[in-house]
């Protein structure tokens, strides 16, 4: 019981430090630039809390800052790029411009062709499609099926584009956690938005 207790507060702390973390992107991308010094200060940020520098999304994060600070410079291409794996993680590169919509860090790139008869279908967040249950049945009616939660059969996580702005301590953010650990591990697993997802119903 200790020993549940003891893992249940480091998950908390480490919860607010991507949290804190998350903040910290926002500010850095206020002005629609990163430029060297911060990009530094990140890696920095994220060395002196080595506790979460395994833990998604900060791993991708760290990685990339280490990769494009390798030479010491971060020259103009590596500025976009990185404003870009910013926005992608805060969920200011949708394509409504909108606040709390959901960060598109995770998804499969290039996008996955989405097929729904005898595909197993994941969703998770608030969907601007409408209720749980009418994306439900958008899915069932085109032979697909609905998970509760993620497992070997799941094909497709569909990250609704709406969320709270603490995203990452919510189910929507421990799914999306799971997933990408689920891929990096070599299941069939796609991750997808809730665009995305439109997309392929309307083709259908």
């Amino acid at each position: 019981m200790a020993n549940r207790a003891r893992i249940a507060a480091e998950q908390q702390v480490q919860d607010r430090l991507i949290d804190e973390l998350i903040g910290i992107c926002r500010g850095v991308i206020a002005d629609g630039h990163v430029d060297e010094r911060e990009a530094i200060f990140l890696g920095q940020w994220i060395e002196n809390h080595r506790e979460i520098a395994d833990r998604w999304p900060v791993n991708i994060l760290y990685s990339r800052v280490v990769e494009m600070l390798r030479d010491g410079i971060l020259n103009p291409q590596e500025q976009l790029l990185l404003l870009e794996t910013l926005r992608d993680l805060t969920g200011e590169s949708t394509l409504y411009q909108e606040p709390n919509r959901s960060t598109s860090l995770p998804l499969n790139k290039p996008a996955p062709s989405i097929s729904f008869t005898d595909k197993n279908f994941v969703l998770t967040g608030r969907f601007v499609f409408g209720s749980e249950m009418e994306c439900e049945e958008a899915i069932i009616e085109l032979g697909g099926s609905v998970g509760d939660e993620l497992g070997v059969e799941t094909d497709f996580l569909v990250i609704g584009e709406m969320c709270s702005p603490e995203w990452e301590h919510t189910t929507f953010g421990r799914d999306i956690e799971h997933a990408v650990a689920f891929r990096d591990s070599g299941a069939k697993i796609a991750i997808v938005s809730e665009e995305q997802w439109v997309d392929a119903l309307a083709t259908q």
